[in-house]
């Protein structure tokens, strides 16, 4: 058997953090077992479904790195499709034309709600002669549910699950409208894709006994389900917007890599030991449905970062300087020079040993090409008068040197220190505050290198020149 999976957001909004999570799972599971990752916008909900929504879901997915294998499916183009089978169950005898108006309906309500009971249809027209139908009422069609028994699903990751079938009202399958509900419209289009494994959020669990009668109905095989348990803020509570961001795409502008973010969610919720950080090529070799916890994981916003600024530090330089381009550009005011981008290459790798997303490496590579406007108040103090003076001469000393290379720049600046008979720190920390207009940089020796030569001499220079608001300069 091919495995087949499907990822079937409905575009009412952005790609959200749980979504992302089940199209990951489902991603993984068609690639360990060389199947098939399928998606398919519901997109039935024509008020609230957007084109800005669809997009948002499919630029998420290429952003994760999440393909999937043939062109994306949307439900609303099928609906046709789903009343016709629809109408096949009617002519089989699995359903029936149900003539109930609202009112009737509404009183159903209000009686179970008085007697306190669960609020389900009471199959009044399933076996009531057509001919008595009133000839003001346009009928839906609902599916026959088993009355007795009950109804068993093997679910993957939650085990054996039952629920009694007289729980299972009689459904509407086809709305008075001629529209189908989303129950049937799922199995239809599952049975038409082919799809093998149903891996969704453990909220749909309660769908998935209903589903399974309309299989059965149809004749049709089933799937297997595999329904996991959603993600849950710190607090313990559904993750919701007041924790924070939920939609992939505010991760991705707050400077995520998609690396980092795919192992973070395989992690929430999946594990294979102890182990945290799992590339993806691994993930696909070790990813099973038995790996999936059955309790709900909680959302760990400083763990993401520690994930991030691992996978940071493992990014390719090149890759990284035109990830942060567009965030440095913002700083900057204009967009960033080819010249400019090989220097931020030239210098990511000091500068993404200490930083957590891409907006920290931005923020901390502004003055590689902006010379600082001010300092901060711990790099004014590094520039007293005896610094000044230490620089210029620094300066000379390394005006025409013949190579330009870290390790020529460390010898001559420490030789330089021992012969102003002084520590390398007053040195170096001087240098840096005129160089960056911070006391935190990567090595000092690194930054000048990045710099160049006429960069590094401008910058000493107007450090090292006399403090025109000091009267005594």
């Amino acid at each position: 058997m091919t495995v087949v999976t499907r990822f079937a957001p409905s575009p009412t909004g952005m790609l959200h953090i749980g979504g992302a999570r089940t199209a990951l799972f489902n991603w993984l599971f068609a690639r360990h077992h060389g199947g098939s990752f399928l998606l398919r916008i519901e997109d039935t909900d024509r008020e609230r479904s957007t084109p800005e929504a669809i997009q948002a879901i499919l630029d998420g997915l290429h952003w994760l790195g999440l393909t999937w294998d043939e062109p994306e499916m949307y439900q609303s183009e099928r609906a046709e499709r789903h009343a016709r089978v629809a109408y096949e169950l009617l002519e089989a005898g699995h359903a029936y034309r149900c003539y109930a108006s609202k009112a009737e309906l509404e009183a159903m309500r209000e009686k179970a709600r008085a007697e306190g009971r669960p609020i389900r249809y009471d199959g009044r027209w399933r076996d009531h002669d057509p001919a008595d139908a009133p000839a003001d009422v346009t009928p839906c069609i609902r599916i026959k549910m088993p009355q007795d028994g009950e109804t068993v699903i093997h679910d993957r990751v939650q085990g054996r699950v039952t629920v009694p079938n007289a729980q299972l009202d009689d459904m509407v399958i086809l709305r008075a409208d001629g529209t189908p509900t989303y129950n049937l419209s799922v199995v239809v289009d599952d049975h038409d894709m082919g799809v093998t494994h149903v891996v969704r959020g453990d909220d749909h669990l309660t769908n998935a006994f209903r589903q399974t009668q309309v299989y059965r109905a149809l004749g049709w095989a089933e799937p297997e389900f595999a329904h996991i348990p959603l993600i849950h803020g710190p607090d313990g509570a559904k993750m919701s917007k007041r924790h924070g961001a939920v939609s992939v795409s505010a991760y991705r502008e707050q400077g995520y890599l998609p690396e980092a973010l795919r192992n973070y969610l395989l992690r929430l919720g999946w594990g294979h030991g102890d182990r945290e950080i799992v590339p993806t090529d691994e993930a696909i070799q070790l990813f099973s449905l038995e790996g999936v916890g059955k309790s709900a994981a909680r959302f760990d916003f400083d763990k993401l970062k520690s994930f991030n600024a691992h996978y940071l530090r493992e990014a390719d330089d090149t890759r990284l300087a035109h990830l942060v381009a567009p965030h440095l550009a913002e700083h900057i005011g204009r967009e960033l020079t080819q010249v400019e981008v090989e220097t931020l290459q030239r210098a990511m790798p000091g500068l993404k040993q200490r930083a957590k997303t891409l907006l920290d490496l931005a923020e901390s590579a502004v003055f590689y090409l902006k010379r600082p406007e001010s300092l901060t108040q711990k790099a004014a103090k590094q520039l007293d008068d005896g610094a000044r003076d230490r620089l210029h001469r620094l300066a000379e000393r390394i005006r025409d040197l013949t190579a330009w290379d870290e390790e020529t720049l460390e010898f001559t600046v420490r030789e330089f220190a021992e012969q102003e008979d002084c520590k390398l720190g007053k040195v170096a920390q001087p240098l840096r505050a005129a160089l960056t207009g911070t006391t935190v940089s990567p090595g000092i020796f690194e930054v000048m290198v990045v710099l160049g030569r006429t960069e590094t001499l401008a910058r000493i220079d107007a450090a090292a020149a006399p403090d025109p608001a000091d009267p005594a300069s």
